[in-house]
């Protein structure tokens, strides 16, 4: 029988892409997925949640309704419909490429408008997203591995300062802010990580963030800097309650400020879905890529219904189908579903918030840093030797990190532009895409150096070097 199915027409053979597995296996490669992704999913709420003045137990909603929203991203990119989805084994989640402006948005707002101009944003960034999808996916040679490379480094650099502030406690004005407890913690934590990545292979290695924040969180509890108050008050089942913190409110800088960030997700899943391709061995043409981004959008626009953020694709999982070698879409369907369970169990949820901002800190750095060094290994191939190209990084990452390294630098500027100014991905993006194309579009003959399409690349999160081709 085996000789029978090997000699069968390659029409009749479903892709591996296109391939159901065993239950067993299905269930178990796809809880791989979600392990891979875990940590990155709950991450942006924990710094939104309190950017915005929550507390412990409505941040531990907040992660709960990311899960729930990236499992029903997930879905539309794997199973699709219509001219939506990638259809290909492509996980969504929380994107980081939005978590400073929407710091900058809640912080410019009441404690009671925060989430909801954040919401309101989002949704609007959205629908924009899902409008414009077509044309995008005919634009991607205006965002070559000079402009993109730029944008990922900026999303790490920008974060680096969040881990830092949890490193020491993350409230400036508690008695133990920096104290040698903290940071020692942070830093046990740290050690722990690297260690991890060093001695362990396979799964295990992929996962190593995740098992660091567990074993520095088992150690933190006899230290006694870990809170079980949002545990306590959790709910064994729940659902995100939708517009739980109020209905979405409309603020023009705060949508200019989204509707940037959702061009910088476009462009990133763009990216992850040129290195899917490649490695499943079903290159993304226009139609895929234009589904891809369609699903983005669409699960951005629907994502604040429930609470949720912006979403993107999760380059660690495209590690994971390179290093498995498990193509198959339906897998990444079934992490999907796992995701939104978890998302309908609160006291799910409330475990990850066990974790000590400390031990957060520590990993952060690992997580954040290796955002950056993944946009770094983008600009390794961007041509750096023309000297327009290395103009172009100077500029926008000089830019890009006014926010971080001066802080006050606009505080007379209008009170609206600091919602954009604030956030160094966003002007350092507007002022990569513009310079490249000033410098390598306009008023010139296209150079052999001029990468017009987007190539497979590397992107936040990656994280095996067998994806050294693949956000």
């Amino acid at each position: 029988m085996a000789a029978i199915s090997r000699l069968k027409p390659a029409a009749d053979r479903k892709h591996p892409v296109d391939e159901t597995l065993p239950p067993f296996k299905m269930f178990t490669s796809g809880l791989q997925h979600v392990a891979a992704m875990y940590a990155g999913v709950v991450a942006p709420p924990m710094i939104v949640g309190p950017a915005c003045g929550l507390s412990p137990t409505e941040t531990a909603f907040l992660m709960g309704a990311s899960l729930f929203t990236a499992g029903i991203a997930t879905l539309l990119q794997t199973l699709g419909f219509w001219k939506i989805g990638a259809k290909l084994p492509f996980v969504n989640g929380v994107s980081f490429a939005g978590v400073t402006p929407m710091v900058a948005i809640g912080k410019a707002q009441s404690p009671e408008n925060a989430l909801p101009v954040i919401f309101g944003a989002v949704i609007v960034a959205g629908v924009l997203g899902f409008l414009v999808a077509p044309y995008f996916s005919r634009l991607v040679r205006f965002f070559p591995p000079v402009v993109t490379g730029t944008v990922i480094t900026l999303i790490g650099v920008s974060l680096l300062p969040v881990a830092f502030n949890w490193s020491q406690g993350g409230n400036a004005k508690a008695p133990d802010y920096g104290s040698l407890t903290n940071i020692g913690m942070a830093a046990l934590t740290l050690v722990i990580v690297l260690i991890l990545r060093r001695v362990l292979r396979g799964f295990l290695r992929q996962i190593s963030i995740l098992l660091g924040l567990i074993i520095g969180t088992v150690i933190a509890i006899p230290v006694g800097i870990t809170d079980f108050s949002a545990m306590a008050n959790a709910d064994i089942v729940g659902f995100p309650t939708p517009f739980h913190f109020g209905p979405p409110q409309f603020e023009v800088a705060a949508m200019i400020s989204m509707a940037i960030v959702m061009l910088v997700c476009m462009t990133e899943s763009t990216a992850d879905m040129l290195a899917l391709g490649k490695i499943v061995d079903r290159p993304a043409d226009e139609r895929t890529i234009e589904g891809g981004l369609r699903a983005d959008a669409l699960g951005t626009a629907i994502s604040p219904l429930f609470n949720g953020f912006a979403c993107s694709a999760f380059a660690q999982n495209i590690g994971l189908v390179a290093m498995t070698k498990v193509r198959s879409r339906f897998v990444v369907a079934v992490g999907g579903g796992i995701l939104i369970l978890l998302g309908l169990c609160p006291i799910a949820a409330s475990v990850i918030s066990l974790v000590p901002l400390p031990v957060l800190g520590g990993a952060g750095i690992v997580l954040f840093g290796s955002v950056a060094a993944s946009g770094i290994q983008t600009l390794a191939t961007a041509a750096m030797e023309k000297g327009e190209n290395a103009l172009i990084v100077a500029a926008a990452v000089g830019i890009g990190l006014i926010p971080i390294a001066a802080p006050e630098f606009y505080h007379n500027f209008p009170k609206d532009l600091l919602v954009v100014l604030d956030s160094g991905i966003s002007t350092g993006c507007v002022v990569a895409i513009l310079l490249n194309l000033a410098f390598n579009h306009l008023g010139k003959r296209k150079s052999s150096g001029q990468v017009d399409a987007l190539p497979p690349q590397p992107g936040p999160g990656a994280t095996e070097p067998e994806v050294a081709p693949a956000h």
